[in-house]
């Protein structure tokens, strides 16, 4: 009988565990839970990194979305504080001077509002995995437009530099052209550039004698009539 009890026992045993073990598969994982993928942020191109290495509040914010490349919606919004406030970091900053035009201040604003609709969320209780990734996607594309500005106006910059001539290279004389132009315009003679080129002379051949060839039947005529 004692036996039978300690069958009865360990069948009992099996069969809750067994039981326990299906409940944890069938249990589905909360989406706020699940990582997601997104969309890797632009950056400044290599051959330009040298000009903004020193915009310290760039290169925290560039070096903070490393971390949402891959996350989930829980982490994204326990982040989100924090990136919020390296945004109006940026915000508030002072930019090289080169960067100090209204084109790129307005995208840095628009990143700073879609960083602020981020945090907002954190108060929301019932809010969805969804809404959450969709406003990380909102968010990682403002940083990117940002980055894609500074690219735009450095290749301006080195663009307009390239230009430049150096008269020196085509031979010209510097000296002699800021005098000349520092000249009031009544003092400028005009130059007759007719003068300075010399005409070709032209070379009067002499008229060649033209030797006309008798023909046999003319001379044989002359002597008849001789």
């Amino acid at each position: 009988m004692k036996y039978i009890y300690l069958l009865v026992l360990l069948v009992f045993t099996f069969s809750c565990q067994n039981n326990e073990g299906n409940d944890t598969v069938k249990k589905p994982k909360p989406l706020m839970s699940i990582a997601e993928m997104h969309t890797a942020t632009e950056n400044v191109l290599s051959t330009y990194l040298k000009e903004v290495k020193d915009w310290n509040e760039l290169q925290d914010i560039d070096s903070f979305f490393v971390k949402y490349r891959k996350i989930t919606p829980n982490e994204a919004l326990s982040n989100a504080i924090e990136l919020k406030d390296l945004i109006k970091r940026l915000k508030d900053s002072v930019k090289p001077e080169k960067f100090k035009i209204p084109s790129l201040t307005a995208r840095i604003n628009i990143l700073y509002n879609e960083a602020l609709r981020l945090a907002d969320l954190t108060r929301i209780g019932a809010i969805k995995a969804p809404e959450v990734n969709t406003q990380v996607d909102k968010t990682i594309a403002a940083f990117s437009s940002i980055n894609t500005k500074i690219n735009t106006i450095l290749a301006k910059i080195r663009f307009e530099n390239e230009i430049n001539i150096d008269v020196t290279f085509i031979g010209l004389d510097t000296t002699k052209m800021d005098s000349f132009f520092n000249k009031p315009i009544k003092q400028i003679k005009k130059v007759n550039l007719l003068k300075s080129v010399k005409p070709k002379t032209s070379i009067i051949r002499k008229p060649e004698k033209i030797g006309i060839k008798k023909n046999r039947l003319f001379k044989g005529l002359e002597k008849n009539k001789q």
